[in-house]
């Protein structure tokens, strides 16, 4: 028998801890599940559909122990979106919703088949709070018109906030008691009692509150009929134009999922001290997806709240992940007449609940901040690289929905990628004493150190980065300039914080050795690492700078008179 990889290392002594777990994440996860199906426009009972083949099928492919993988707020507003431009009537926006998820699956299995598991990493940090925030934003202003019981808007994130402003005036006055009581209760449990699964507490508040008051007879909506029992498995009903439509939106939806999954899981790896493989997380995110949508439900990634909630309760392994499936199908087969009486404003009130702690004002403060200090300063076409990154997927989910702002974000963070690689700090060295240790020198960065005195004619310079046909030129022209400026005889660029280099850069040095000779001045590169010096051989220049172990002998050598090659080993 082939034991799943998130079983591994498994001790009986973590049952008790695990079954314990899986009741507390039941807690959370059944609210949730019935909210998010709400973002996704489709049916609540979609949400619990989706949950049980989601943590079973994860369970049994993916590697974390502590994961949980139900419908999530990101990637439900992502399926909104996707579907929501096929203009499907009811009937058939379900039957999208569900082919979308097997869409995702697909993308995932296929991508972990091929070992792309890398691709997490096109999505970057700043990008994806962005993105995140964008998303939390656009899910809160969809949200509150329920909460407070007025018309909701259609269009971007303003669109809809303009409309429920002007609608501010015509409220319900108990869907608002409701809705607006519900989110405070919330937001005090999680404050003050964060043992407490503040989602079911309000959900069953907002229940009882119904049954004993009759507020749904006084105008009050709730969620109404939730089927009972056990989904129908297959294949849902859209046409092979229509399927391969999604799957070439999947990718995104898949790499948002993915992203927050991956970032999720290796949280608690690292805490629990095991390793998670990405291309097999991708297979589980895969295998999640194409069960709910075969079970009629939607799509689902990992949950870091969730997750949090999970290893938080003392979870060792996905026994509790199969323990909260098992309590969702009692679910469905025995309680859901329990959640019928459930109030719209209460499940919106979870849902903002859920996500307003991701709109995260504070990470933005500190990437703005990141860029402070003297390395920015002398880099200005990347100042403040990863904050516009940020606000830049930001923008573009409020402006131009979901998949387009993670496209933007994507992009402007590999142009400012690109940037960067232009425009290397290219740092000029002097001699000052080690206060390490006494009696020797180091060559440190001037511009870190304006005291100490440059050594008489040489020019010591340190590029900090790969040399590559993106920043060739730039890395040529600076140097130059600082010869002239110098006025320098010899001249040395200190390789050490030079990682790589290609064929275009190791053409530019030869270049640059033979103008700056012609013009009497002597060029020669230090501490070159192994790669380097490969390429530099490897290029066949009959005209390539010579080479030194390090600094003091090329200064030397160079100042002397001499041309020689000094093979650094």
């Amino acid at each position: 028998m082939i034991v799943a990889p998130s079983f591994r290392g498994f001790r009986p002594a973590w049952l008790r801890g695990d079954l314990v777990a899986g009741l507390t994440v039941w807690a959370v996860l059944i609210p949730e599940s019935l909210a998010y199906a709400g973002i996704a426009g489709v049916p609540a009972v979609v949400g619990l559909y989706a949950t049980v083949p989601a943590l079973l099928l994860y369970a049994l492919v993916g590697s974390s122990r502590h994961l949980i993988v139900a419908p999530m707020s990101a990637t439900a507003a992502l399926s909104a979106g996707v579907v929501g431009d096929f203009g499907a009537d009811p009937d058939q926006y379900l039957a999208l919703t569900t082919a979308l998820a097997i869409a995702v699956g697909l993308a995932a299995v296929v991508a972990g088949l091929c070992r792309l598991g890398f691709l997490a990493s096109f999505i970057s940090e700043p990008v994806l709070k962005g993105f995140i925030i964008g998303l939390a934003l656009t899910i809160i202003v969809g949200q509150v018109p329920a909460l407070i019981g007025v018309e909701k808007g259609s269009g971007n994130f303003f669109e809809k906030a303009w409309t429920v402003l002007g609608n501010v005036p015509d409220l319900d006055a108990l869907t608002t008691a409701v809705g607006v009581g519900s989110l405070v209760l919330l937001l005090v449990l999680r404050r003050w009692l964060a043992a407490v699964p503040g989602s079911l507490v309000v959900a069953l508040g907002g229940v009882a509150l119904v049954w004993v008051l009759g507020l749904d007879d006084h105008g009050l909506a709730i969620v109404g009929n939730i089927d009972s029992g056990l989904p129908d498995f297959g294949l849902p009903d859209v046409s092979g134009d229509d399927f391969l439509d999604l799957l070439a939106v999947s990718v995104g939806v898949m790499l948002v999922g993915f992203a927050e999954g991956l970032g999720a899981a290796k949280t608690y790896a690292a805490k629990a001290g095991y390793d998670v493989d990405a291309n097999r997380e991708l297979l589980g995110l895969g295998a999640a997806n194409i069960g709910s949508g075969l079970s009629g439900g939607m799509v689902v990634n990992g949950s870091l709240s969730k997750t949090a909630v999970n290893g938080g309760a003392g979870a060792r392994s996905q026994v509790s992940g199969l323990t909260a499936a098992v309590l969702t199908v009692v679910t469905l087969l025995f309680l859901t007449g329990l959640f019928e009486k459930l109030p719209e404003a209460s499940l919106a009130a979870i849902v903002i609940g859920a996500v307003i702690e991701l709109v995260d004002i504070e990470a933005l403060r500190r990437l703005w901040r990141a860029a402070a200090g003297p390395l920015v300063a002398m880099a200005p076409y990347t100042r403040r690289a990863d904050f516009l990154a940020a606000v830049t997927a930001l923008a573009g989910v409020l402006v131009f929905d979901t998949l387009p702002g993670l496209v933007i974000g994507i992009g402007v963070s590999l142009v400012l990628l690109i940037a960067r690689t232009a425009r290397p700090n290219i740092a000029v060295l002097v001699r000052a004493p080690d206060p390490d240790q006494e009696g020797r020198s180091i060559w440190i960065d001037h511009g870190r150190h304006p005291g100490a005195t440059p050594t008489a004619g040489a020019l010591v310079v340190r590029v900090e980065g790969p040399l590559t046909f993106t920043d060739a030129d730039f890395v040529r022209d600076r140097v130059r300039e600082l010869v002239a400026g110098s006025g320098a005889t010899t001249v040395v660029l200190d390789a050490e914080t030079v990682p790589g280099i290609d064929v275009t850069a190791a053409a530019m040095l030869g270049q640059l050795f033979q103008d700056l000779r012609q013009e009497g001045v002597a060029f020669g590169i230090a501490q070159g690492v192994g790669q380097v010096r490969d390429v530099l051989d490897a290029s066949g220049q009959a005209t390539a700078p010579p080479v030194f172990p390090r600094i003091d002998d090329a200064v030397a050598h160079l100042a002397s008179g001499g041309e020689g090659f000094t093979q650094n080993g």
